[in-house]
């Protein structure tokens, strides 16, 4: 059961090289019905006779080859890996209707007779978790009935089984507090990627910024006035969100009673945001600030300056549904430091020196909110996807599934 042969995953950034899958591992594949009637897919990788399963979930991501599979496996745990109905397009990601997904994973992994199942939340996929143990450990007449639209989402109908431990490795505080930071509140008109508030331009010397890759040194005045602004944005999009909400509920209403096409078509309609610039944390140039060891750069390159204006980011496309529940601070239920004290199963929190997305203060923050009583905190040096702080060092995933397996075999 040897898992130090390097096979390459796809690409670079995110993908790090992985290890072979022992060669006895049996790979199985499954098609999950959710009680909504969503249909969303997993694989099953285990050894014989493994009775712990390592549960991985990213809301909008697909983690099949997630670099801890083949190390999580070696050291005899069975991991599932799957999707929600969102994966790889997050244009209508509800978070409320992800917890329906990660519950048919746990139903179908409790009656496979697993005698523990541990979740594993890596970046994203730790809030999620998070939130789904918190409704998880609520009656089913407490939990959410809606999504922050208005939209119905039966969780008190659901079978939600509780896991017996959480994993948590690198999260972010979760999407909308996430994108609060990297937002860029330059943008002075909505409709056009280009337009900049010279006052409030992270990219600008006048502010502090300089040219990568020379770090950034933001006066403490522009500091505040910056994520004030950004602040202000999400609540300007926020406004729109629900505005186009509204009008989309009240089409379905008129659907419902009236045979009219014109209605129909609205209900049809997509009312969808567009959100430009989304990669412009200050801390991404001015390491300064929350300093740890992470490189100068984003989680999406090198240059901000240039990613920010790039079609890749962070919520640049979502229904008004799936803003509300997903990227906006102020309306998701699904927010790392709410959720992190229903999380009560023994837990461990594994931190990366070097990330991008959870600071050190963050970390503490998230540790300090857990319900757990058996918690434990560990630290490795790492970029935020697990990948080494510099050449030739060990990647910061490795010594991640070190802690995790060591943790794991003195609890399971």
């Amino acid at each position: 059961m040897n898992a130090s042969t390097p096979t390459t995953r796809l690409g670079a950034g995110r993908y790090l090289t992985a290890a072979e899958l022992p060669t006895n591992t049996i790979t199985s594949t499954h098609e999950l019905k959710t009680s909504d009637g969503a249909t969303v897919t997993g694989v099953l990788r285990m050894l014989p006779g493994c009775d712990t399963v390592v549960i991985l979930m990213h809301p909008r991501q697909d983690l099949t080859h997630h670099v801890l599979v083949p190390e999580l496996v070696a050291r005899g745990y069975a991991v599932w890996t799957q999707g929600t109905r969102s994966t790889n397009n997050d244009l209508n990601l509800i978070h409320e209707q992800a917890l329906l997904d990660v519950a048919a994973g746990q139903v179908f992994l409790r009656d496979k007779g697993f005698d523990h199942r541990i979740t594993l939340g890596h970046s994203g996929g730790g809030t999620l978790f998070a939130f789904y143990h918190q409704q998880a450990g609520l009656s089913p007449e407490q939990r959410l009935t809606t999504s922050p639209s208005g939209r119905p989402v039966d969780l008190p109908a659901a079978d939600m089984p509780m896991p017996d431990g959480a994993v948590f490795m690198a999260p972010h505080p979760g999407q909308g507090q996430l994108l609060a930071r990297l937002i860029d509140p330059s943008v002075s008109d909505e409709g056009d990627p280009l337009s900049v508030d010279p006052t409030l331009d992270p990219f600008s010397e006048a502010n502090g910024y300089h040219p990568a890759p020379e770090p950034s040194a933001y006066p403490a005045e522009f500091v505040d006035r910056y994520r004030a602004a950004q602040q202000a944005r999400i609540a300007r999009i926020d406004a729109e969100a629900r505005t186009r909400a509204a009008d989309a509920n009240a089409a379905h209403r008129r659907f419902k009673s009236s045979a009219d096409p014109a209605d129909r078509r609205a209900a049809l309609a997509p009312r969808v945001l567009t959100v430009y610039r989304t990669d412009a944390d200050l801390r991404f140039t001015d390491l300064s600030l929350d300093p740890n060891d992470r490189p100068y750069g984003s989680l999406f390159g090198r240059r901000p300056d240039l990613t920010n204006y790039g079609l890749i980011g962070f919520g640049r496309f979502a229904t008004p549904d799936a803003w509300l529940s997903t990227w906006s601070a102020n309306t998701t239920n699904a927010d790392f430091l709410r959720c992190a004290p229903g999380v009560r199963a023994p837990t461990l929190f594994v931190e990366l020196t070097g990330d991008q997305a959870c600071f050190p203060h963050d970390a503490h923050a998230m540790v300090g909110a857990l319900g757990a009583t058996d918690i434990t905190h560990t630290q490795v040096a790492g970029t935020h996807f697990g990948g080494s702080l510099q050449p030739g060092e060990p990647t910061g995933a490795s010594l991640a599934a070190v802690d995790i397996g060591d943790w794991l075999a003195k609890r399971y």
